[in-house]
């Protein structure tokens, strides 16, 4: 693609995201790009656009010859594979906000993008308005990214506000998130964590050069928090986020889970509040750097789409220079993990999974502990997967292999007992 043509685009989908990427081109003409067709699903519905824009045939925009970009911003994760792998072997550019089909299909589209020398820009996948994909692309080199912890899903971040802040129980805290718009009907991929992970899975290979499939990645989200979790998180002036991390370890493999997180006033995360997503960057020199913003919303999101079309005109593409790379990193399991466990009752966890138990308490209506645990067996752990059983990362909960042995004998020692009971109460 010429930098000197203009971008004649393709528009699939004309939801809120879509109507707002017309707007801002029809006020933009410095973009020099413009909407030649757009193909939805339902044409009766009326719309804010000529009608002579619109088609259902999704064949009259990728075989168009004039259509140089296309700018697919549906739902439905199976028809956009076939709209950007299509438009992709057809030599044009594509832009897309589709984070489940870019995370499952990632090296398919990565081989895609080489064979037919064409950019796919995503920006608008991972979290709206924040420029976060291409700061990892383009400024942080993989030796020195330590670290990337984040709240990438609005809609859990203002449920959990307003649990935390109103007291409001989860049902009416996710009414109210959907009756302002940050959750859909069907809140599953939200509230199970899904979107989360499939972002992290892009956060991955662009921050580490990790081709992972959202499958391989332990994930849970915000439906079995428990209100007891929600007064102990306010009795210790923590706040309770969902965050995706990623983190490097002195071995240089790479740690990554989306899980829920007690979180201290101490990290940037603790005031990012309602549908606002947040972002925290963690390298060897620079120490944090923080980003912040909306993570939805017409204007968010397209202001992403629009800057993946603006890049198009100076032949901007993502280099992926450290999926390249001949050292790359890989996932591990191999590492431990602080966390706070609360359950109805004795026999809802396997308190013989944890390396050591720090803290306990227990009353005829809920349990909990503090304990740590090797990150392999909590994988495996069938009990985390029962509802009654609620898990919350602790602060600075990730605890390296080289680091359990003191952590275990400081434990010991705080709680009073000698080498020998220790060591036979931690077997």
């Amino acid at each position: 693609m010429s930098s000197a043509n203009n971008l004649t685009i393709g528009l699939f989908g004309f939801g809120v995201v879509g109507e707002g990427i017309y707007q801002i081109l029809q006020q933009t003409p410095s973009l020099q790009a413009s909407i030649r067709k757009i193909c939805v699903k339902h044409p009766e519905k009326p719309r804010n656009a000529p009608a002579s824009l619109f088609t259902t045939d999704a064949a009259l925009l990728l075989n168009d010859p004039e259509i140089n970009v296309i700018v697919e911003l549906i739902d439905n994760a199976d028809d956009a594979y076939s709209i950007v792998t299509t438009a992709l072997k057809s030599g044009k550019a594509v832009v897309s906000a589709n984070k489940k089909l870019i995370a499952h299909h990632l090296p398919e589209l990565l081989q895609l993008q080489e064979q037919h020398n064409v950019p796919f820009l995503y920006e608008a996948s991972v979290c709206g308005s924040i420029p976060v994909i291409r700061n990892l692309e383009e400024y942080y080199d993989n030796d020195l990214l330590r670290g990337i912890c984040g709240i990438v899903n609005g809609s859990t971040n203002y449920i959990l506000t307003k649990i935390l802040a109103e007291g409001l129980p989860y049902s009416k805290a996710l009414q109210q998130a959907q009756d302002q718009g940050f959750a859909e009907s069907d809140p599953t991929l939200d509230v199970e964590g899904f979107d989360a992970v499939n972002k992290l899975t892009i956060l991955l290979a662009h921050g580490y050069g990790i081709v992972a499939n959202p499958d391989e990645l332990l994930t849970r989200g915000i439906t079995q928090i428990h209100a007891f979790d929600a007064g102990y998180a306010a009795e210790k002036g923590f706040q309770i986020k969902l965050t995706a991390q990623a983190k490097k370890l002195s071995n240089g493999d790479v740690a990554a889970f989306v899980l829920p997180q007690l979180v201290t006033d101490e990290s940037q995360l603790f005031a990012v509040r309602n549908e606002y997503n947040g972002v925290v960057i963690e390298s060897s020199f620079s120490d944090k750097q923080f980003l912040y913003g909306k993570g939805a919303g017409r204007f968010p999101t397209a202001s992403a789409v629009l800057s993946d079309i603006s890049a198009l005109r100076y032949q901007y593409r993502y280099e992926y220079r450290k999926l390249k790379s001949e050292q790359r990193p890989n996932l591990t399991d191999d590492f431990y993990l602080r966390v706070f466990v609360s359950y109805a009752a004795d026999g809802d966890v396997e308190r013989n999974d944890f390396e050591f138990i720090e803290e306990a308490y227990l009353n005829d209506k809920r349990q909990f502990f503090i304990g740590v645990i090797r990150f392999s067996k909590l994988k495996e752990a069938q009990w985390l997967r029962k509802p009654q059983v609620s898990l919350l990362v602790c602060p600075n909960g990730i605890i390296e292999s080289i680091e359990l042995r003191q952590l275990k004998k400081r434990s010991l020692e705080l709680a009073g007992v000698n080498s020998l009971a220790g060591a036979y109460l931690l077997n």
